[in-house]
């Protein structure tokens, strides 16, 4: 017997999904983050595991192992964190001679020219520690002015005198030839052994000056940072008695070897959110066959909105890390200030506003009883009557609504001359507003009909709010998933090992000589392959995807389309591609140029490394009526379209057999989440366990 485990840590909840290969169920597990010591939740959530299995921790942890055919994937926070809270290193940037103000200059210009109130960002390291040294490479790769290494040794020992923690290098064309990259850090281990130094070609090998740096350059603050953090935790788990190795959850959706992760861990950066389209897509294609899916996830401090189309995880190049691109690719998760513990606050003009600040895990919305003082959208909640004071994470944390009604009728109720109860709904209203917002804009604002694709929600606040944003955005189908509350684990248990390499070779539709082509796709091969034996993936379960950007002659954007074949042999095979390019600028931008040349220049192989396939398991059904020994209670609770507090039906979901149906008013209780189901609506247990509504917009 062996386990699987992935841990989640998010800004108010630790949450660990645990599946056995003995019988393939799924539990799920949550602590509260510890913002102290992260370990310390990880490790009460193991040591609830390991009760739960009737295990010892050191026999639980080894058989946890991955000597032993199991896993631990960790998803970290530390990385995002440290930039938010600026405690990150001190990096010093060795940049081409004129070339100093890249990080200040960006792209150009102000991305919200018209939000006057926010002034000009500062650059992400100061411009005292950006040093230009003089050489010069062309884009042909020709060597304009030769590497001036005296002037590169003085800007070592200026980095000296500043205590500079770790040297970024990002030279103009280095992409095309890294040779005075390669030199200058010949010349850093010489001047200043064994002090760290990143070079962009290395980290980001794509076109455009700017996003190659930034992305440098928050790689070299970050290591000091995430590496001792991530191999200490592994320490942590080894004492416990882990053997093997760890697996940690990259920003692009899959997970990478903690020592792939120490080199790069500009790719842990917003990993959190990346496993819920992974666990979307689980379950939509196992409940319904349908690979079309949007994801919600609500949690304690955001609200994450993730898009799967056909199958095929979006991913985006414009993440953002605070007033900067991160510069990679990852995935495309939008993300807003609303969820459980978002603070609801009133303005000087009289206007309520929920998020985007959080109670977080400590003190916690006033209602956990730790000394909050601000009313959240889970006080709301609670009044609401939808959260039961005595059953939070299965009755593992007990809920005062006495201290939710105080601090909603100091906070919103009496600067807005309105009872608690409907200050409590008008908390609840406005965080769906802000929420179905968030949705609109991965959807209809990108021209998706939402009736097209499946909803799957997670979180613990989700189910508590998410049938009324669907009747608003008018989608038809959603799942609400037995694991929702922790639902970006259950992804990290199903992600497979996965890396995305990038080079530069800039050609147009008309080459007839492809040997530049081939020999960049060759390249980008032995990248993936290097990545493969790094992370131990056997040959049988590697997978190499093609890509390249695309634009028409004199187009300023791209587009990154497919490429169906691995090399180029004669003009069909560019053909196909220029085609696929016709095809994707049809569908996005709404015109095909053909007799337009078509440039291409970032080349990009997604590299994946399958593991071991996760299922949902599948039980029998029962009839459409619920049993009785489901029904706990009948409780009050607010509904506004039946006139206030109702009498509603609460369910125990381990009582509900797979087929039957419940209508609202209702609430399901599990153990981390809490369903209500809306009047007007209806909630079936579906056969893997799930609960399914199809919505009616009749």
């Amino acid at each position: 017997m062996s386990f699987r485990v992935c841990i989640d840590i998010g800004g108010t909840f630790t949450d660990l999904a645990v599946v056995s290969d003995e019988d393939g169920k799924l539990n799920m597990f949550k602590t509260s983050t510890t913002t102290d010591d992260y370990a310390l939740a990880v490790i009460e959530g193991l040591r609830q595991a390991a009760d739960f299995y009737g295990l010892p921790m050191e026999d639980f942890m080894k058989l946890c192992s991955s000597k032993q055919g199991g896993a631990v994937n960790y998803g970290t926070t530390i990385s995002t964190n440290a930039i938010i809270q600026k405690k990150v290193a001190k990096v010093g940037l060795i940049c081409t001679y004129g070339q100093r103000d890249i990080l200040t200059q960006r792209e150009g210009g102000k991305a919200e020219p018209f939000i006057w109130d926010i002034d000009y960002p500062e650059p992400y390291i100061p411009r005292y520690l950006t040093r230009p040294v003089k050489e010069r490479v062309d884009s042909m790769g020709n060597i304009i002015h030769p590497l001036d290494e005296d002037n590169v040794i003085e800007v070592i020992e200026q980095f000296k005198k500043y205590n500079v923690e770790v040297i970024a290098v990002g030279l103009l064309w280095s992409i095309v030839n890294p040779v005075h990259e390669l030199r200058v850090k010949e010349i850093i281990e010489h001047e200043w052994p064994d002090h760290l130094c990143v070079l962009s070609y290395e980290v980001n090998p794509i076109m455009g000056e700017y996003r190659r740096i930034i992305s440098t350059v928050i790689n070299a603050s970050l290591l000091p940072v995430v590496g001792p953090y991530i191999q200490g935790f592994e320490e942590r788990l080894k004492a416990l008695g882990y053997e093997g190795n760890l697996s940690i959850i990259s920003g692009f959706g899959g997970i990478m070897s903690l020592d792939y992760m120490v080199k790069y861990p500009i790719y842990s950066v917003d990993s959190g959110p990346t496993g819920a389209p992974v666990a979307g897509l689980l379950y939509s294609s196992g409940e319904l066959d349908n690979t079309n899916v949007v994801t919600c996830d609500m949690g304690g401090t955001s609200f994450d909105v993730s898009r799967v189309n056909n199958g095929v995880i979006e991913t985006t190049v414009d993440a953002k890390a605070g007033f900067d691109y991160l510069g990679i690719r990852k995935v495309d998760s939008r993300s807003i200030g609303a969820g459980g513990g978002s603070i609801a606050w009133v303005d000087a003009g009289g206007l309520l506003h929920v998020g985007p600040e959080s109670a977080g895990s400590q003190p916690g919305p006033a209602c956990y009883n730790r000394g909050g003082t601000q009313p959240t959208t889970t006080d709301a909640d609670l009044i609401l009557g939808y959260l039961n004071p005595g059953y939070l994470l299965g009755g593992q944390m007990k809920l005062n609504k006495d201290l939710a009604y105080q601090v909603i009728d100091d906070g919103v109720a009496k600067p807005l001359g309105i009872s608690v109860l409907d200050a409590a709904f008008t908390i609840w209203s406005t965080v769906n507003v802000n929420m179905t917002n968030a949705i609109r804009t991965i959807t209809a604002w990108e021209g998706i009909d939402v009736k097209e694709y499946v909803f799957v929600t997670g979180g613990g606040a989700a189910g508590m709010h998410i049938i009324p944003m669907m009747a608003e955005l008018g989608a038809m189908t959603l799942i609400i998933p037995k694991a929702a509350g922790v639902l970006s684990a259950v992804g990290g248990l199903a992600a497979d090992m996965v890396a995305d390499f990038q080079r530069v070779f800039k050609c147009n539709s008309q080459i007839n000589n492809f040997e530049g082509v081939n020999e960049v796709l060759n390249l980008l091969k032995e990248d993936a392959l290097k990545f493969f034996h790094t992370n131990g993936v056997k040959p049988e379960d590697r997978g190499l995807e093609f890509f390249v950007d695309a634009n028409y002659l004199g187009q300023p954007w791209q587009l990154t389309i497919p490429i169906p074949l691995e090399s180029f042999q004669e003009k069909s095979d560019m053909m196909k591609v220029v085609n696929i390019y016709h095809d994707t600028h049809d569908k996005i931008r709404g015109s095909r140029e053909e007799s337009d040349f078509v440039e291409f220049s970032n080349w990009r192989v997604k590299a994946v490394g399958r593991t071991r396939e996760f299922e949902l398991a599948s039980v029998s059904e029962g009839g459409e009526n619920p049993p009785q020994e489901a029904l706990l209670e009948i409780r009050k609770a607010y509904f506004k379209d039946l006139g206030g507090l109702t009498d509603t039906r609460v369910y125990n979901p381990d009582k509900l057999r797979p087929g039957n149906k419940i209508k609202g008013p209702a609430i399901i209780e599990e153990m981390a989440t809490t369903i209500v189901v809306f009047p007007g609506y209806e909630i079936k247990l579906s056969k893997m366990g799930n609960f399914l509504v199809q919505m009616n917009h009749s």
